[in-house]
């Protein structure tokens, strides 16, 4: 089992836990209340900080609930931290951008992580030819 060093800038942030058998992804909080208008960018803090064991990194995205209950779109679609951004102070935080107003509770599961083994180096090789079958295009798989 990996082990992760945890600090949890609030002694009084619900401990994080693995519900195995449930979900591969992990809940991350919000640390502070915040109201956020239409159009607003934030950075929201949550209020944690690891260090990820070697040779992975973590995935954060969206919790399925976080656009229904709060409007937010992660701007990056997914965060990617991985294991050298692990100082006590390199708080997690999810960059949001706001759809509509609305107010985020100290505490509040608004997104999500999980671990990722590190992509093991490649070398790229090129070439006039893909040996392949064509799909037909982008967007093609399904299609007759």
């Amino acid at each position: 089992m990996n082990q992760i060093q945890i600090i949890y800038h609030d002694p009084n942030m619900p401990k994080l836990e693995f519900i195995d058998g449930k979900s591969d992804w992990i809940d991350l909080r919000a640390s502070v209340d915040g109201s956020f208008k239409a159009g607003d960018f934030a950075l929201v803090d949550l209020g944690v900080s690891m260090k990820l064991p070697e040779g992975y990194e973590a995935h954060i995205a969206p919790r399925s609930s976080t656009f229904k209950n709060y409007g937010i779109i992660q701007t990056n679609s997914v965060g990617v931290v991985d294991n050298s951004f692990s100082g006590t102070n390199d708080v997690w935080k999810m960059p949001c951008y706001f759809t509509h107003d609305t107010t985020i509770n100290q505490y509040d599961r608004i997104c999500q992580f999980r671990l990722m083994k590190k992509m093991e180096p490649v070398e790229f090789v090129e070439t006039n030819c893909l040996d392949s079958v064509n799909r037909n295009g982008f967007g093609s798989t399904g299609t007759t």
